[in-house]
């Protein structure tokens, strides 16, 4: 998920992913960094042993409201 920060920049978080979490100063950057951190997070669980989560069930949907 996507979110623009009221001062500056954007945080994604991804759900599936408990606690992984990143910050870019423009869109193309908070990507790169979402990509980055899920990569990571998931090696982390590999090498734990953990299992990786499953997001089939998972629907996207997004809605842009514009204030007039």
């Amino acid at each position: 998920m996507l979110h623009k920060e009221p001062e500056r920049g954007y945080t994604v978080s991804v759900p599936v992913l408990p606690g992984c979490v990143t910050y870019g100063e423009n869109i193309d950057e908070a990507i790169a960094m979402a990509k980055d951190a899920i990569e990571i997070y998931l090696e982390e669980l590999q090498s734990r042993g953990e299992e990786i989560p499953d997001d089939s069930n998972t629907l996207e949907y997004s809605l842009n409201l514009v204030r007039a």
